[in-house]
């Protein structure tokens, strides 16, 4: 495959284009001390790229490194490199308006600091979510108060509070758990570690917030004016996010891409897991941003990495970009349909040259590999149609039966070693992983197995890739280190009591609460609302009601939703007034588990 040149230095340009200042120490933390984000550590990219490290990887590290104030153009500044996503500040008449206020509430306070050292102590006027990943919202009262009780406009795409929320309530567990892996949050800094994650570095690790937005954006065309700032408006559902938008601001000749065209090619489905996303719909999307702005650009920049600049290079880029999601879609049909499965055509894909050649269509974050299988997974499921793939044993059992085949751990350790000499760093990993979920407590097998995915890692050019092989190793050697984490916290905000209610529905433990048959009513008082909640055959059921039922519930709780929620994170809720059988609610709490945010993942 074509690889691009490495005497390019367009990038290195484009990255530091417009440096107004840097900050320095580049570390913030919170308010009892502790570092939520340092960029210093990542000073070790300035120097070589060692033998650890993907060269192609280590060049795109050195790129999201770079960390300051930029002018993007006039009136249009970023700050990047204080998160994994980029703090976009548009100035207005009377203040400012902020695009995607970082993930954590401390990096968002330090990056609107840099900017005001350096451009005035403006008001913040205006604030505006591209898309409904918690990298794009989750600092949003570092710039503004919780409530936003001036009412100032926050502008989302239509869906943005259902999506944004769901993501990380439904299968927020599970999607942290992995979200370790992915970002390799628990890696060292450094040349044997992390590097980064292709997207940029990796996330901070602050307070989490969420302020709902106030003004939805429904259509594509639509304008709306924020302190005398014009914006047109893209939207873009199901590309990088179920509810996403570009938009344009057609008197700074500027164009926002949100997350759906940056510096790499980007996930369909992403490691940490996600609702899948459409790559057909991702490229017609690009298409047509091309068809209603490049004529009225002369800048381009995203919520990661760094702007393009000049009419061609966009088209360009965004004519790229596009190419790249529909080949991989297409191509992956047209071999489906000529009988291959994910897997293999995973090992067929190549991309045309223009495109390999292309540093901003390397998989940084998102792999040709990993992608393929999903656009796979979304047109044909999880079944490749083989019949012996439809009801396989579950990893232990496998593996116990594929170590007896194969003459005990031992003989199977052997054979892996001879695999890893001859370089098969892959088949290698298979058969140790076989060797560990048949006995977790094989010291040899777990330590062979890391130093496999230790070279995998080394040697991956896409971000994530390396810090999940290099966390797998690190977990097999150490063992699992304890991530809190938690459904309430700053996202709470958001939260509909429908959300509330289908979170607590995901926790039941069936199989003990078959026999359990109740109904609790729901009366908020800072609504008005009813909501009639029954337990029967394990399935916990809610609807929203008016008046009052026939039939007369078990148990009535009168609250607030601030109670709700204090309720399903275990913390007081002595704000519940109860009239009926308040032995219901204890029946009800009983059979509701926590989920387990530290699950193995390397060991069975």
């Amino acid at each position: 495959m074509a690889a691009p040149s490495p005497k390019d230095r367009t990038d290195f340009e484009n990255a530091e284009r417009g440096l107004v200042a840097s900050l320095s120490p580049a570390v913030v933390r919170d308010a009892g001390g502790r570092v939520v984000w340092d960029n210093d550590a990542f000073s070790f990219l300035d120097g070589p790229c060692p033998e650890s490290v993907n060269p192609s990887l280590w060049r795109q590290a050195q790129l999201c490194a770079k960390q300051g104030l930029f002018e993007v153009t006039d009136g249009i500044y970023q700050v990047r490199g204080l998160d994994l996503s980029n703090m976009t500040l548009v100035e207005g008449d009377r203040g400012v308006i902020v695009i995607d206020p970082l993930v954590s509430v401390e990096t968002a306070a330090a990056a609107l600091a840099l900017y005001r050292e350096h451009r005035g102590d403006r008001p913040v006027t205006g604030l505006v979510y591209t898309h409904s990943h918690v990298d794009h919202f989750g600092g949003a009262e570092g710039v503004l108060e919780a409530g936003n009780p001036e009412e100032i406009p926050i502008l989302a795409p239509a869906g943005f509070l259902e999506h944004a929320v769901s993501e990380n309530v439904y299968a927020g567990t599970a999607m942290g758990r992995r979200g370790v892996y992915h970002t390799g949050v628990l890696l060292e800094r450094g040349p044997t570690g992390m590097v980064g994650t292709g997207l940029g570095q990796t996330a901070s690790s602050g307070r989490i917030s969420l302020i709902p937005p106030n003004t939805d954006i429904t259509r594509t065309g639509q304008e709306v004016t924020v302190d005398g700032v014009r914006i047109v408006f893209q939207l873009t559902p199901g590309t990088e996010a179920p509810a996403e938008m570009n938009f344009h601001f057609p008197d700074r000749r500027a164009l926002c891409l949100a997350e759906n065209a940056t510096h790499n090619l980007h996930n369909i489905l992403t490691l940490r897991g996600a609702v899948i996303r459409d790559a057909r719909v991702w490229a017609r999307y690009l298409d047509e941003a091309i068809a209603l702005f490049a004529d009225d650009t002369d800048v381009a920049f995203a919520s990661h990495h760094w702007p393009t600049w000049g009419r061609e290079p966009i088209v360009a880029f965004l004519s790229q970009q596009r190419d790249l999601y529909a080949y991989l879609h297409d191509q992956t049909l047209r071999l489906l349909n000529q009988g291959h499965t994910g897997i293999e055509i995973a090992e067929m894909m190549e991309l045309p040259p223009a495109l390999a050649g292309a540093w901003h269509a390397r998989g940084y974050y998102g792999s040709i590999s990993h992608n393929v299988k999903a656009i796979y997974q979304r047109y044909m499921g999880w079944f490749d149609g083989n019949p012996a793939h439809l009801w396989e044993h579950p990893p232990v059992e496998a593996a116990t039966r594929y170590v007896e085949c194969m003459g005990g751990a031992s003989r199977l350790m052997s054979m892996a070693r001879d695999y890893a000499d001859k370089g098969d760093l892959r088949f290698a990993a298979t058969l140790l992983n076989h060797v560990v979920f048949a006995d977790p407590d094989s010291a040899d097998g777990k330590a062979a197995l890391a130093d496999v995915y230790q070279r995998l890692g080394e040697g991956a050019e896409n971000g994530t890739w390396r810090n999940f092989f290099l966390t797998g190793a690190m977990e097999l050697r150490g063992g699992v280190a304890p991530v809190p984490t938690s459904i309430a916290g700053g996202m709470t905000a958001g939260l509909s009591v429908e959300q509330v209610f289908d979170s607590m529905a995901i926790r039941v433990n069936g199989p003990k609460a078959w026999d359990e048959h109740l109904t609790i009513d729901w009366d908020f008082t800072d609504t008005g609302d009813r909501y009639r909640m029954a337990l029967s055959n394990g399935v916990l059921i809610h609807r929203q009601v008016t008046g009052h039922s026939v039939q007369a519930a078990d148990l009535t709780l009168t609250l607030d939703r601030r109670s709700l929620f204090a309720l399903i994170s275990g913390e007081d809720y002595s704000g519940i007034t109860a009239s009926g059988d308040s032995a219901a609610l204890r029946r009800l709490l009983a059979v509701i588990e926590a989920p387990e945010p530290n699950f193995p993942i390397v060991t069975p």
